[in-house]
């Protein structure tokens, strides 16, 4: 009967529940990020040395692969790189020296064997020379922009890395929805977005919702009440990245089901 009358309600006052649920407006506070958010890179060995060559600045954009900077261990790793090139070069030449005259005369299999043994060990010495010259290097791992340098030439390498990149080319927003609220949250949803910081509103589109309720990171007018309140991360891809790629980490108002 209580099912029955609220149908009724609804047919004669024109109100649906389920269309009522279906269209609520979640609203909550977060930053925006890069795709893959932001990514220090310090180089394998790079913690502790010293730059002695940046090749970047602040807001350039880098491929994969790109040297970002190179490390004051380069030098004397490209010089032991080309020691160990001149040693595998003169085993190989032994070798084929070896093997040119055993067809002519007689030369013991073993003398070649040894050589052989000799080029394999050389070439193994010399990959790993080549693997040391590397790690004297701090490499873009994917096409991004320098948000920020943090270390500059003549300067030991610290904690914070060399720099900071991003994937600008597609920007998001991580709302931090209130644990209470997310089931209201879907994805494929259409998001607004808001700051005084920016001109106009961007929409976005909920794309994944965060399997983890933590602590809130980004605390509005009253931080003491907000520092303990449970939120999930909700990601939201915008539409329009050019305008936010240089507000990196920029809070912002989010309007989720609009």
């Amino acid at each position: 009967m209580r099912v029955l009358a609220t149908l009724l309600f609804a047919v004669v006052f024109g109100f649906s529940p389920v269309l009522s649920a279906q269209m609520v407006t979640v609203s909550s506070l977060g930053r925006i990020e890069p795709a893959g958010g932001m990514v220090s890179l310090a180089g394998p060995s790079g913690l502790g040395s010293v730059i002695m060559e940046l090749n970047v600045e602040e807001g350039q954009m880098v491929k994969r692969g790109d040297v970002i900077a190179t490390l004051d261990s380069y030098p004397v790793r490209k010089a032991e790189l080309a020691r160990y090139d001149a040693e595998l070069e003169n085993a190989q030449q032994q070798l084929n020296r070896e093997k040119k005259l055993g067809r002519t005369m007689a030369t013991s299999a073993s003398k070649i064997e040894a050589l052989e043994l000799g080029v394999k060990s050389a070439r193994a010495s010399r990959a790993a020379a080549a693997a040391m010259l590397e790690l004297s290097l701090v490499k873009s791992p994917a096409d991004a922009q320098i948000l920020t340098v943090h270390s500059r030439p003549g300067e030991r390498v610290g904690v914070e890395g060399v720099v900071e990149i991003g994937q600008t080319d597609r920007m998001y927003v991580v709302a931090e929805v209130y644990e209470t609220d997310i089931i209201h949250v879907k994805q494929g949803q259409k998001a607004k977005v808001s700051s005084p910081a920016l001109a106009t509103p961007v929409t976005g589109t909920v794309e994944r919702i965060g399997l983890k309720v933590g602590k809130m990171d980004v605390l509005g007018m009253d931080p003491i009440a907000e520092a303990d309140a449970r939120v999930i991360e909700v990601d939201i891809l915008l539409d329009e990245p050019d305008t936010v790629k240089a507000m990196t980490n920029l809070q912002v108002e989010v309007e989720i089901g609009i």
